[in-house]
């Protein structure tokens, strides 16, 4: 079991210490951090001197947890780690959420972020599915796709609006409101299911308690893919939900019906807002370290060990 799977295994137990926990990891300072010390970092925690709880190695856990993949070992790109999530989306899901003129902005906008996210699904998988292999023949083919669909769908609302010549107000305001509720929960389950569709498929490795790998489960393979896609879910909707309630409740105020100018950048930055709050909330939704119970993984497996409960790595 790798460092960060043992960091997992001993902390963040509970969702309100895994949200405390995320709150730190997601520092974007610590992108600033050469290979050099993060691979020092390493070294520090492979050593006796991990046991001391100071201010040195809680930084080296930090940076280990937040640079470090916890199957291969290997460095994950900055661009896709954990803390370079909230600077890259914000911009991207603030662009998306704009009410355009037409459907090639709309489609453009939609394409980077869905082509973002899949990127980060990726690079956060878990990679026991594959083991050896960086990336499969079928993987490009599944992130294309994924990513194609999904920014075709996510400008479905401006399609229907230019296509159809909707002119009536409600129509319009169903359209560039409510739609993209649903469908930006959707989508960000459908991009995580689709990108990561071989974990369910070859299954991934499982650990009994005493971090010693019992072999790959199909089973625990298509509950890691579910709870991420879940939390995706909960972040992307709960990000498109909550400002436009917010918009709603505040164009009926007077101070706003006489400058109705102030309700974009109220828009814009409370979806920013949202989004970075969610965000740790998201991602401490499951542990990153699962659980699951022997009966439900493959037969041959449970006989393996006498543990009731098995683990495995659920990938962001």
């Amino acid at each position: 079991m790798d460092l960060n799977l043992e960091y997992w295994q001993n902390n963040g137990k509970s969702f309100l210490s895994r949200l405390r926990i995320w709150f730190n990891l997601l520092d974007p300072s610590s992108l600033l951090a050469s290979d050099a010390e993060i691979e020092k970092a390493r070294c520090l925690l492979s050593s006796e001197e991990k046991q001391q709880k100071n201010e040195k190695v809680h930084n080296a856990w930090a940076l280990s947890v937040s640079s470090v993949h916890a199957d291969s070992g290997a460095l994950i790109s900055p661009v896709f780690r954990p803390q370079a999530f909230l600077p890259i989306t914000v911009p991207l899901v603030v662009a998306s959420f704009l009410p355009h003129k037409g459907v090639r902005p709309a489609l453009f906008w939609h394409f980077i972020l869905q082509s973002y996210c899949a990127g980060f699904n990726h690079a956060n998988r878990n990679t026991t599915a594959t083991p050896g292999i960086k990336i499969s023949a079928k993987q490009p083919l599944l992130i294309v796709g994924a990513v194609s669909y999904s920014a075709v769908v996510g400008a479905l609302p401006q399609i229907v609006i230019q296509r159809m010549r909707v002119s009536s107000t409600v129509a319009q305001t169903f359209c560039r409101s409510v739609l993209p509720i649903p469908l930006s929960a959707i989508l960000a389950a459908f991009s995580v299911m689709v990108v990561r569709s071989e974990e369910s498929e070859n299954g991934i490795q499982i650990f009994d308690s005493n971090g010693n790998s019992l072999g790959v489960s199909k089973e625990a393979g298509s509950k890691a893919v579910k709870e991420t896609a879940i939390s995706r879910a909960t972040l992307f909707g709960t990000t498109a939900t909550v400002p436009t309630l917010l918009l709603y409740f505040i164009r009926r105020a007077k101070f706003v019906q006489r400058n109705p100018l102030i309700a974009a950048p109220v828009r814009h930055i409370s979806t920013a807002i949202v989004l970075g709050l969610m965000i740790p909330v998201s991602f401490s939704l499951f542990p990153q370290l699962g659980k699951i119970e022997k009966q439900q993984v493959e037969k041959e497996l449970q006989a393996l060990t006498d543990d009731r409960q098995l683990f495995y790595h659920r990938g962001l």
